[in-house]
C-alpha cells in the first residue's frame, strides 16, 4: 500500500466540474434541490417563493443585503429567500457574494438553481448570471486529501431566466464557469501537497492543462536554467532535493492589441532555507508560497475562452526552498539573469530571487506591460491584512489599469508608493544590491529589488502575502488558500490597453 500522496490528483477540481446551465422556472422546480428567489426590500418576493412579504416580516426577514431565510418545502425544491436590499443598487461584487450565501445556506444540496430577478435592475442580465455562477461555484468549491469529505460535491446550477433573458444569461453563465473554473485550478494548486506538488509536478499540471486551453508551454531544467545564467532561482534551488523547473506559457490571439508578461513566484515549499521561520501558523502558509505562480498558469487558462486580444507571456519560476548540507547560505554572491550580483543577508527572503531572473528574461522580447505577483512580504499581510493586495509600480497607467480590474472583480489592491530614497537599504559592500533592506517598510524595498530588474519597462508588481489565504471561509472566499490573483490578471489581460509610450 503506498503511504505516500506521490499519485495524488494535484487539480481535482477539474476532473469533476458541476453543469451550468440556463433554463426555465419549470426546470428548477422539477430539477433542482434548492432555488434561490431574490427578494427585494420593500417589494413583494416572486409567487414562486410561496410567502409574502408580510409571512417574510413575521418570520424575521428583512430582505437586508446578504439575509437568507430556508423555507423547506414538500413539493419540489427548498426555497430560499436571498435579500438583495435595493433592486437598482445590485452590482457584479454584491451579486456573487449573494450567490455565495446562498449555496453556503444549503450546504447538503447537490443541484442548486438561482432566479434572474424580474422588473426593472441597474444590472444586465449577462453581468448578473455571471456573478451569480461565479459566487455558486467559487463557494462550493472543495479540496479535500483521502477518502472524502462528508458534505456532498455541487453537481449542477441552473440559472433560471425568462425567454427573453435567456441569451443574455447564457453568455453570463459561459463566462462564469470559465473564470470560475480557472479560479477554482489556481486553489487546488495552491492548496495542494508540498508532497505531491514539486517544481517538476507543477510543470507537468502546465503542460497538461495548457495545451488544451491555447496556450503553448515550454519547460526549462536546471542545465537549461544554468545556460540562461538564472543565478537566482538555482541559489534558492542549491538546498532542495527537487531540482527546479521554469514554466514559459505563451497565449497568441490573432492580430493582438497589446502584449503583457506576467510573472509568478512559484516557491513550492518555504522552509525559509537556513533562515528558518519561526514554528508558528506561519508553516501553514508554506506550501501556498507558490500561490503566484499558480495565479499566472490559472488566469492564463481563461483567455482563449474569453476571447482575450491581448498576447501574454506567463512566467512561473518555480523551486522549493529548503535547508541542507548545500543550501544558499547567508553572505552568499548570486549572479542574476541580466548580470547583476546579489549579497544574499536572508535566504528567507527568496521569492525576489527567483522572480528576478524571469523579470529580466521578460524585458529581453517587446512588451507592453509586466506585471509580477506574489506571496512576497509578511509586511504587506501586516499593513492590509487578508482582504486586500499591496501594489507598486513603476508606471502609473498599468498601476490604474489593475486598480480598476481588482475593483471589477472584487479582488482589491492598494498602491503603496515605490519610494526610492529607500532603495540605499539595499546596497552591498560587496555586490550590486543585497536581498534585503532594514526593518522597516519591508513590502516597498522588496518591490525596489524587483524594479532593479524591469530595465525601465511599464512594471507593477503585485504582493499577494495576505489575500493568499484565509482563516476562515467568508462569501465566495473559502477557508485555506483562496485563488486570490487568478481573476484580477484575467481581467487585467482582457481590459488591457497599451500606452502611448511602448516599448
Amino acid at each position: 500500500m503506498n503511504t505516500t500522496l506521490d499519485d495524488f490528483d494535484p487539480i481535482p477540481s477539474t476532473r469533476r466540474r458541476p453543469t451550468v446551465a440556463v433554463g426555465s422556472l419549470k426546470q428548477a422546480v422539477s430539477e433542482a434541490d434548492a432555488l434561490a428567489v431574490p427578494v427585494a426590500a420593500g417589494e413583494e418576493p416572486a409567487a414562486e417563493l410561496g410567502i409574502d412579504a408580510a409571512g417574510l416580516a413575521a418570520a424575521g426577514f428583512t430582505a437586508e443585503r446578504g439575509q437568507t431565510l430556508v423555507r423547506p418545502t414538500t413539493d419540489g425544491p427548498v426555497r430560499v429567500a436571498v435579500g438583495i436590499g435595493t433592486a437598482d443598487r445590485l452590482d457584479g461584487t454584491l451579486v456573487r457574494d449573494l450567490a455565495a450565501e446562498f449555496a453556503r445556506a444549503v450546504p447538503w444540496h447537490k443541484k442548486l438553481a438561482v432566479e434572474v430577478p424580474s422588473g426593472d435592475s441597474a444590472m444586465p442580465v449577462a453581468d448578473f448570471a455571471q456573478a451569480v455562477t461565479e459566487g455558486v461555484l467559487l463557494a462550493r468549491w472543495r479540496y479535500f486529501v483521502g477518502r472524502g469529505s462528508d458534505q456532498p460535491t455541487l453537481e449542477s446550477l441552473l440559472v433560471v431566466a425568462g425567454d427573453d433573458q435567456a441569451e443574455e444569461a447564457a453568455a453570463g453563465v459561459e463566462r462564469g464557469r470559465v473564470v470560475a473554473a480557472a479560479c477554482s485550478l489556481g486553489r487546488d494548486l495552491a492548496n495542494c501537497p508540498a508532497t505531491t506538488l514539486s517544481a517538476v509536478r507543477i510543470a507537468e499540471v502546465a503542460q497538461e492543462v495548457g495545451p488544451a486551453t491555447g496556450l503553448q508551454v515550454e519547460v526549462f531544467d536546471k542545465d537549461q536554467l544554468i545556460e540562461l545564467g538564472c543565478g537566482g532561482i538555482l541559489g534558492v534551488n542549491r538546498g532542495s532535493v527537487e531540482p527546479p523547473r521554469m514554466i514559459r506559457l505563451r497565449y497568441e490571439p490573432a492580430d493582438p492589441t497589446g502584449r503583457i508578461t506576467l510573472v509568478g513566484k512559484g516557491v513550492m515549499y518555504d522552509s525559509g532555507g537556513i533562515s528558518l521561520k519561526p514554528s508558528d501558523e506561519s508553516h501553514a502558509q508554506m506550501k501556498n508560497d507558490m500561490t503566484g505562480a499558480a495565479a499566472v498558469l490559472a488566469s492564463m487558462t481563461a483567455l482563449q475562452a474569453l476571447g482575450c486580444r491581448t498576447a501574454v507571456t506567463g512566467y512561473m519560476m518555480c523551486t522549493d526552498n529548503m535547508p541542507s548540507g548545500s543550501a544558499m547560505k547567508l553572505g552568499d554572491v548570486l549572479r542574476m539573469r541580466n548580470g547583476k550580483t546579489v549579497e544574499v543577508l536572508n535566504t528567507d527572503a527568496e521569492g525576489r530571487l527567483v522572480m528576478a531572473d524571469a523579470l529580466a528574461l521578460a524585458t529581453e522580447e517587446p512588451v507592453d506591460a509586466i506585471v509580477d505577483i506574489a506571496t512576497l512580504t509578511g509586511a504587506c499581510l501586516r499593513t492590509f491584512g487578508v482582504e486586500i493586495a499591496g501594489l507598486m509600480g513603476n508606471d502609473k497607467d498599468v498601476i490604474e489599469q489593475l486598480r480598476r480590474a481588482g475593483e471589477n472583480v472584487d479582488e482589491p489592491v492598494w498602491e503603496l508608493p515605490l519610494h526610492r530614497p529607500y532603495r540605499t537599504q539595499l546596497d552591498s559592500p560587496i555586490a550590486d544590491m543585497t536581498n534585503m533592506g532594514g526593518v522597516n517598510a519591508g513590502s516597498i524595498t522588496a518591490a525596489l529589488f524587483l524594479e532593479e530588474f524591469v530595465d525601465g519597462r511599464p512594471w507593477a508588481h503585485v504582493d499577494i502575502a495576505g489575500t493568499a489565504q484565509l482563516p476562515a471561509a467568508r462569501t465566495w472566499r473559502n477557508r485555506g488558500a483562496t485563488g486570490f490573483g487568478t481573476r484580477l490578471l484575467i481581467e487585467f489581460a482582457l481590459r488591457f490597453q497599451p500606452s502611448a509610450n511602448r516599448r
